[in-house]
């Protein structure tokens, strides 16, 4: 059987990460995709596991090659989804996450209409400041940034099948488990 494809987007600081990382934990059957990226490396980053790292050029060519189901480039770098790792995976029987921006997410819905789409969305906009406030990662003008984009993204947040608020992180995990539940059970 061929395992099912899930997008899910939302907000910088809207704990996306964390959500999937327990979701993932409590359910080691479905994958999280890998994406490539041109960007260097953090520390503790592994090649393969977090992203793959690829140069500009490989990228580049890539692109040329219609490799991706979706990518984008912020910041100078370029990021993306390998077409071919989300067809084996799926071929394989797993089901499939895709963590990626709101614009990535059209692109591949715009290519792959069965995906289903789940949207994270903050409790409200000063919540959404606190927390990224609070990491303490960023200067001002990149919060601000990060804001303004919030505010444009949860408008599209209209175009997703699902809405998750993520007020509470028990609430927001059952609520992901139970769309997963319902929606593996649609393919069966």
């Amino acid at each position: 059987m061929t395992g099912k494809l899930f997008i899910i987007a939302g907000c910088s600081g809207v704990g996306k990460g964390t959500l999937l990382k327990i979701f993932l934990e409590k359910n080691p059957d479905i994958k999280l995709s890998i994406s490539a990226t041109t960007r260097t490396p953090r520390k503790n980053e592994i090649d393969g596991k977090n992203y793959f790292f690829i140069s500009k050029q490989e990228f580049q060519d890539s692109i040329k090659n219609n490799e991706f189901l979706e990518w984008a480039e912020f910041s100078g770098n370029y990021y993306g989804t390998k077409k071919n790792f989300v067809e084996k995976t799926l071929k394989e029987g797993y089901d499939l996450i895709l963590e990626i921006e709101v614009n990535g997410a059209k692109q591949v819905k715009n290519k792959m209409p069965d995906a289903v789409t789940i949207f994270i969305l903050p409790p409200s906009i000063e919540t959404l400041e606190k927390r990224l406030r609070g990491r303490k990662t960023e200067d001002e003008a990149t919060i601000i940034n990060r804001l303004n984009e919030a505010n444009r993204e949860i408008e599209a947040a209209k175009d997703f099948d699902y809405k998750i608020i993520n007020d509470n992180l028990d609430e927001a995990l059952n609520n992901l488990q139970k769309i997963f539940e319902k929606e593996r059970n649609l393919k069966c």
